[in-house]
This record gives structure tokens, C-alpha cells and sequence, in this order.
């Protein structure tokens, strides 16, 4: 039996003494009959499924160790839960095995939903949502978003986007640029106000819900820099926005950080460079990990977006000179096309 399948039917057998003793304590009366549907899935090992019977309804999550591991995200739920973030409720949770009980968001993402009409409304609630568990203190044992994280993640890059893509190594004064470039990307993020990160604040990680956002996907969770949560937010892996409204938006967002005492760059301008070397910083870890995620696990869709992050690249590089020596890499590569060969 394949081990999907086969976790499956541990699934299945985990949940239905978990179901019986939460009908009990709520008395809700007898389990009825009903199969799990798959829910959503991801670019990790996590699948995810969905119970549903007569108008209830839960989230399975399956985190197979030892590539996943479940007790981050209960962690960091607990903590967002705290600050008044619509987060799932964790009701049963078998951590060695990774099964986790959730309560359920409901079935559409901002992704499913969001227009150029509805956008001001929906950004505007997860900005609330945002501001909330950035105002948390720094004191739970998460961990920080340092320079070893930093340059990991842009690493990514090379390691994964240009030499198992492109079939490029750097050497010689490209690699000295790169060196360059990642040493101002990494100063900039640890020069910061540190906060809580969720790392994929994007619109495919809210659910439409009541209150709105639900807020998933945060197991990830780091304190580093300020802007990076708000940044992935208007910079998208799946849909962009003009230049004019995303800094409209962000404006927004740092006029209210000021206003709750986060301690965003004091002038808007300052907050708007440290905004663009964050999303330089993040998409080159994105395409660098799209890149992985083809050529190591198979799933070549995710490549299809690399364009997107080459044009928000593209986008900075023509209003922050100081990131001359991207620019010159950039153009040193062919076009990204839309999927790996």
C-alpha cells in the first residue's frame, strides 16, 4: 500500500474516537457517517482534508514526520489566537503522528475572491489582522530571523533556480556581486524593527471567513523584520497589483503601524526602502524555492509564477540604484520562461 494511502487509513482511525469525544463535550449527539474530501494541498508534505456532516464541518491535517512537524503550528495558533487572529482551533492533535483536528475557516481563500473592487475592504481587514500579532510581545521561544536564516533562504537562489534550472554556476566577478548583493539585502533585514513574522502572508494563506481574515499556514512563524509580513502581502506568488495602489496600501499600513506603537522606520520613505530590499530578499528566495520544488519534488507548476518575481524584481531595481549588482546579474540571465522543460 503506497504510505498516502496508508496514512489515510491511520487517518481515518485516529479521527473517529477524536470525533465521539468532541460530539460528547459539546452534546451534540451521535457522530453521523461521513468521508474526508480532500481539502487543500500545498507546496509542502501537509495534506489536508475535510469532514463534513449534517452542517458540520472540520480540517485534517496530515504532517507526515519527520519531514513535517505539527507542534510549531499549534504553538504559533496559540499564540495569533492570543492576539485576537482568526486562526484554526486545534480540538485534537496526535503530534507524533502528525494528525491535527482543526476547526474550519470555511472554503474560500482572498485568492478565490479578491478584485480590484473588493481589495481596499479585504486588504483593510488583513492589515487589522496583521497589526494585531505584530503588536505581541517578543517573548514566546520562536525563532529569529537571523543572518544564518537570511542567507539560507537567498542561497536558495543560486543553488536551486540557476544551477538546477539554468545550469549555471557563479563564479568570478558575478560571484562577487551576488556576495554584494546578499550582504546589503541581509544588513537592511537585521537593521529592522523585529516583530512577529509569519513568513506567508499572502492572499492564498486568508480565508474569507467571519471574523475576516482566517489566517493559516503560519508554522513558520519567526521575530525578524517589520516589513516582511506586509510586503509578501501586496508582492503576491499568484496575483500582482499596480505599483501606485500597493504603495497607497502600504502607506496605509504604516500610518496605522505608527498609530498602535509598532515601531515601523520613522519616516515613510526609509520604510519604503527597507520594504523594497525585504521583497528583493524574498523574491529570490521564492524563485529559488519554486525552482526546488520542481526539479526535487516533481511539482513543476509552482514555476509557472517565477516571471511574476522577476518583474517585481525588475520593478525595484529601476527606483533603488543601490542594487546595481542585481540588475547586472539579472541581465545576465535568459528570460524566465513560464515552466521548466
Amino acid at each position: 500500500m503506497p504510505d498516502e494511502d496508508r496514512r489515510l487509513d491511520q487517518l481515518n482511525h485516529w479521527l473517529t474516537p477524536q470525533l465521539q469525544a468532541l460530539y460528547a463535550r459539546q452534546g451534540w449527539g451521535a457522530v453521523p457517517s461521513a468521508n474526508l474530501v480532500p481539502a487543500s494541498s500545498d507546496a509542502s508534505f501537509r495534506r489536508y482534508f475535510r469532514w463534513e456532516g449534517q452542517g458540520r464541518s472540520f480540517i485534517l491535517m496530515d504532517a507526515p514526520p519527520p519531514q513535517e512537524d505539527c507542534r510549531p503550528f499549534v504553538q504559533v495558533a496559540e499564540l495569533l489566537a492570543g492576539a485576537a487572529v482568526n486562526v484554526p482551533q486545534v480540538l485534537a492533535a496526535d503530534l507524533p503522528r502528525g494528525f491535527l483536528l482543526l476547526s474550519d475557516l470555511g472554503r474560500q481563500t482572498y485568492l478565490d475572491v479578491i478584485d480590484a473592487e473588493n481589495a481596499d475592504a479585504l486588504f483593510d481587514d488583513a492589515l487589522q489582522a496583521l497589526l494585531a500579532f505584530q503588536q505581541l510581545p517578543l517573548t514566546a521561544p520562536l525563532p529569529q530571523y537571523d543572518e544564518a536564516l537570511l542567507r539560507r533562504e537567498l542561497q536558495l537562489f543560486p543553488d536551486w533556480y540557476l544551477q538546477h534550472e539554468l545550469g549555471l554556476r557563479l563564479d568570478g566577478e558575478r560571484l562577487l556581486a551576488w556576495q554584494r548583493l546578499c550582504d546589503l539585502l541581509i544588513a537592511s533585514a537585521l537593521a529592522q524593527p523585529k516583530v512577529l513574522v509569519h513568513r506567508d502572508y499572502m492572499p492564498r494563506n486568508l480565508m474569507h471567513s467571519d471574523p475576516n481574515p482566517g489566517v493559516l499556514d503560519f508554522q513558520d512563524a519567526v521575530y525578524g523584520p517589520v516589513t516582511y509580513d506586509v510586503t509578501s502581502l501586496f508582492k503576491d506568488a499568484f496575483l500582482s497589483w499596480p505599483p501606485a495602489r500597493v504603495q497607497g496600501w502600504l502607506l496605509r499600513y504604516w500610518q496605522q503601524a505608527q498609530a498602535a506603537g509598532i515601531a515601523v522606520q520613522p519616516q515613510f520613505e526609509d520604510f519604503l526602502r527597507a520594504s523594497d530590499l525585504m521583497g528583493a530578499q524574498r523574491h529570490l528566495k521564492v524563485i529559488g524555492i519554486f525552482a526546488r520544488i520542481c526539479h526535487r519534488d516533481g511539482k513543476p507548476r509552482y514555476l509557472a509564477d517565477v516571471p511574476r518575481f522577476f518583474a517585481y524584481l525588475h520593478e525595484v531595481l529601476m527606483r533603488r540604484p543601490e542594487l546595481s549588482d542585481l540588475a547586472l546579474l539579472l541581465d545576465s540571465l535568459p528570460p524566465p520562461t513560464s515552466a521548466s522543460t
